[in-house]
């Protein structure tokens, strides 16, 4: 129903008829008719009842009703009433702006003082977390180092060199210089992989160059050669001998640190692809410094040397081609008041003395046998462990064989022949007396040293022996050895074994 009152709009109304003027509620409002002249009244927004008496509207609650959502809507929590309408309040810490409750700002120089003391607190506790952790990590390297030390027989090094405790202060090497030397055993300071380990090139701090060995594996046997060669190298002086720097106990494998010794071995400068090698005035000189590190080994030290695993590889060259002997893990000290020990078999099969082998008796014999092969191996440029001939036997057994008789140029390196003139078939009569199977029947170290230094001066072959009787007795013990039959043949099949076979250490 459309309803108006009077014919005057709400203007006219309100000035020209006020005591007659409808809309007497203070909180009503007059509308103009939309259907003809006249007026109605209605209540303000916010209020509700009756324009038309006196304080006939009253206040709508709208926090009762959903007007309430629009302060949710906007983030706020709290909804209040108001005279004809409402508003919305922030909870505690919080602001309007923008319509919305949003986090109250700080002032710019409280905001910096808690970012400063927050960045402070924090860096603190990182810093203390790092001094922590390293901390940690130092005792736990710490107690690790004691460890592998007690395990590589730190001790036991110590009383070995207990004797001289200047030596045993020099000798250990802390695990960080070998790692600074190395760049932390970078692989391009690697010179190589042994059958015992890996050998890398080093400065230490003095600016010596050296060769760090590193073990492959942790077995006690390692561990025990390693201690044996720092013992027994720490008490040699000898300019034949690779010298040894020290060692380090701190790792789970024992380092050694040797000289650094630049042009490889005496293998490597025999066994090449190329027709030529080593000059035989080199080949005299190399060996002639090999036996005087032996002699000195065997007859110069406190307490006698066998090295026991005397061979091709285990003799260093320098860019002189100076010889260095390396590699006693294996050596034994036999004292000057007993002949021999026994002991178990240690050594490369094609330069072990066969009597060792069989007996286990090790005696300064072995290691005489075990250097006429290498002077064979020098006049042959054939590698012993495993030439085999024609007739199928082993270098040493040929060699014997052709120097009897008197083929020997069938076996011998062609550059030998051409460069070494008589020098060759004297010191081929001493490699075949070096390996006779009789150790009585063999020279002493200090002997065969002699003999070297003659024949380089051209003067007789071993103390008044002449070369001719050495060859009548090589040949009539060769014949004697064939003369007997079946254990005698068997004797020779083992021996034929051994100079022939391979036997990597």
């Amino acid at each position: 129903m459309d309803w108006r009152i009077g014919s005057s709009t709400c203007e006219d109304a309100i000035k020209n008829h006020s005591s007659s003027y409808a809309c007497v509620s203070d909180k009503s409002q007059c509308v103009n008719s939309t259907n003809g002249p006249g007026y109605r009244c209605k209540c303000s927004d916010g209020y509700q009842g009756n324009p038309y008496v006196s304080e006939g509207c009253t206040d709508i609650d709208e926090c009762l009703y959903d007007n309430a959502n629009n302060c949710t809507a906007r983030g706020a929590m709290i909804c209040e009433n108001t005279q004809g309408s409402y508003r919305c309040l922030c909870p505690q810490g919080k602001t309007m702006a923008n319509g919305k409750c949003m986090a109250r700002s700080l002032s710019p120089g409280i905001s910096i003082a808690i970012g400063v003391g927050s960045g402070t607190v924090l860096l603190l506790l990182v810093l203390f977390g790092i001094i922590i952790t390293r901390k940690h990590k130092q005792l736990k390297t710490k107690r690790l180092k004691q460890k592998f030390f007690k395990q590589n027989r730190g001790q036991l090094l110590q009383q070995l060199v207990g004797q001289r405790a200047d030596i045993a202060e020099r000798m250990i090497i802390p695990l960080e210089e070998l790692e600074k030397a190395t760049n932390k055993f970078d692989k391009a300071r690697k010179l190589g992989d042994g059958g015992h380990g890996t050998v890398y090139k080093g400065i230490l701090s003095d600016l010596h160059v050296v060769a760090i060995k590193k073990s492959k594996i942790a077995v006690q046997r390692e561990i025990d050669e390693f201690i044996n060669e720092v013992a027994i190298l720490s008490q040699i002086s000898h300019i034949n001998v690779v010298k040894l720097f020290g060692c380090c106990l701190e790792t789970e494998v024992p380092l050694l640190v040797y000289e650094f010794v630049s042009n490889r071995t005496l293998y490597h400068h025999l066994h090449v692809t190329e027709p030529k090698s080593l000059a035989w005035n080199d080949r005299l000189r190399i060996a002639t410094e090999i036996a005087k590190a032996i002699a000195y080994l065997h007859s110069a030290v406190s307490i006698p040397i066998i090295h026991r695993d005397i061979k091709s590889t285990n003799i260093l060259l320098d860019d002189t081609l100076t010889s260095k002997v390396s590699d006693f893990g294996a050596s034994r000290h036999i004292p000057f008041d007993r002949t021999g020990i026994t002991t178990k078999v240690q050594g490369t099969i094609g330069y072990m003395d066969p009597t060792y082998y069989y007996t286990r008796r090790l005696t300064d014999k072995s290691d005489v046998y075990s250097f006429g092969v290498v002077l064979i191996e020098l006049l042959t440029r054939k590698k012993p462990f495993s030439y085999v001939s024609s007739e199928e036997e082993g270098l040493i057994a040929h060699f014997i064989d052709r120097l009897e008789s008197g083929r020997l140029t069938e076996i011998l390196d062609w550059q030998v022949i051409k460069e070494g003139g008589k020098q060759v078939e004297q010191v081929a009569i001493l490699a075949a007396t070096c390996v006779k199977m009789n150790p009585d029947q063999r020279p002493t170290m200090r002997q065969v040293e002699m003999a070297l230094e003659s024949i380089q001066s051209m003067e007789q072959v071993l103390d008044n022996v002449a070369g001719e009787k050495l060859v009548a007795s090589i040949r009539r013990s060769h014949l004697e050895r064939r003369s007997v039959q079946d254990m005698t043949r068997q004797y020779s099949l083992e021996e034929e074994y051994l100079l022939s076979s391979r036997y990597p250490r």
